[in-house]
């Protein structure tokens, strides 16, 4: 089961990065994603409030498992294309002298149908990219 995980200090308060990376718009920052927004129905990060995601060839729905402004929350990936086991992921926010340290860590499988451990050696390649870039962008945005 692959596991990521990235870590990232932010030079912005901690309630600007948490509010950043919750917003699903966020999202839509990473070079494969297309478009991100709540789903029908949520406008707002709660718990069980769901984001849906388009991007190149994949579309996925995840839903907000735990939420703890500014601290930290968690996702689960419910739904998606290709097929995707989702292990949750989490990232959690702390304070880091005048900064947020971010800690970023997901964990899934790729069943068989959907191309298993091949699929996984694309993915394990490309999503740590993705995760990089919406970080990256998170600090372009809220840095001075």
């Amino acid at each position: 089961m692959p596991t990521i995980r990235l870590e990232r200090v932010i030079a912005a308060p901690r309630e600007q990065v948490f509010d950043w990376m919750a917003d699903p718009a966020a999202l839509a920052t990473a070079p494969l994603v297309l478009r991100s927004g709540w789903a029908a129905g949520w406008s707002q990060p709660v718990v069980a409030a769901i984001r849906a995601v388009t991007g190149a060839g994949m579309w996925f729905r995840e839903e907000i498992t735990a939420y703890d402004r500014p601290n930290n929350y968690s996702y689960l990936i419910i739904g998606s294309f290709p097929p995707f086991d989702h292990d949750g992921g989490t990232l959690t926010f702390t304070p880091h002298g005048d900064g947020t340290h971010i800690d970023w860590t997901t964990s899934y499988t790729h069943p068989l149908r959907a191309g298993g451990k091949a699929m996984e050696a694309i993915s394990s390649r490309l999503l740590p990219w993705n995760f990089r870039a919406i970080l990256d962008n998170c600090a372009k945005a809220l840095e001075p």
